[in-house]
């Protein structure tokens, strides 16, 4: 029950940190920018995206053509010097833009779950407040490190995306760590 209490407290606050961080700080929307001609891009997303929903790279090139070494000469000549796109695709639209209480829900189970998680890893070794929010920070910086590092550096997201994603991570970590070690420090009556 300790744990599940840590767990729902920590979620509870990783998940308000988020809301906090994209909704009024300038933190969540870090590198994102706003197209001109949305429309002329959505109709060319349209004719181009015909496998449907996914992520397109663009320019792009068919896995299976990557052992052919001519074709692959051929590719990075033409496309060297071109503009370089990621783009998440999904024909039906995006329901959050009319519904965002869907996303909240999941973001929140997800903070849960996640602080669950963490209150396990903290009640096992760390004794002091310190320590454990320390811990919980490390636990943001390692997911930083292990999911929007590599995007940084393969798919070329933004600096400031990725920036914007370890202050989130960690910021959000610590203070979810503050009210885990909380609750794991307190003593039983």
């Amino acid at each position: 029950m300790r744990l599940l209490v840590a767990g729902l407290i920590g979620g509870s606050l990783l998940w308000l940190w988020g809301v906090a961080a994209h909704m009024f700080l300038p933190i969540g929307n870090m590198g994102m920018e706003t197209a001109v001609e949305q429309d002329a891009a959505i109709a060319a997303l349209k004719a181009s995206a015909t496998s449907g929903q996914g992520v397109y790279m663009i320019p792009g090139m068919a896995p299976e053509q990557w052992g052919d070494a001519g074709a692959m000469q051929a590719f990075t000549s033409k496309y060297a010097d071109s503009p370089y796109a990621l783009v998440i695709y999904r024909p039906e639209g995006n329901p959050g833009m009319s519904n965002m209480l869907p996303n909240m829900v999941v973001h929140w189970i997800a903070s849960v779950i996640g602080a669950l998680i963490a209150a396990w890893l903290l009640a096992m070794g760390a004794a002091s407040f310190g320590r454990r929010v320390l811990i919980a920070a490390g636990l943001g910086l390692f997911a930083w490190l292990a999911v929007n590092v590599p995007y940084w550096n393969w798919y070329l997201f933004p600096d400031a995306l990725t920036i914007g994603a370890a202050l989130d991570q960690v910021i959000g970590w610590a203070i979810a760590g503050v009210g885990m070690a909380w609750w794991l420090g307190r003593r039983k009556a």
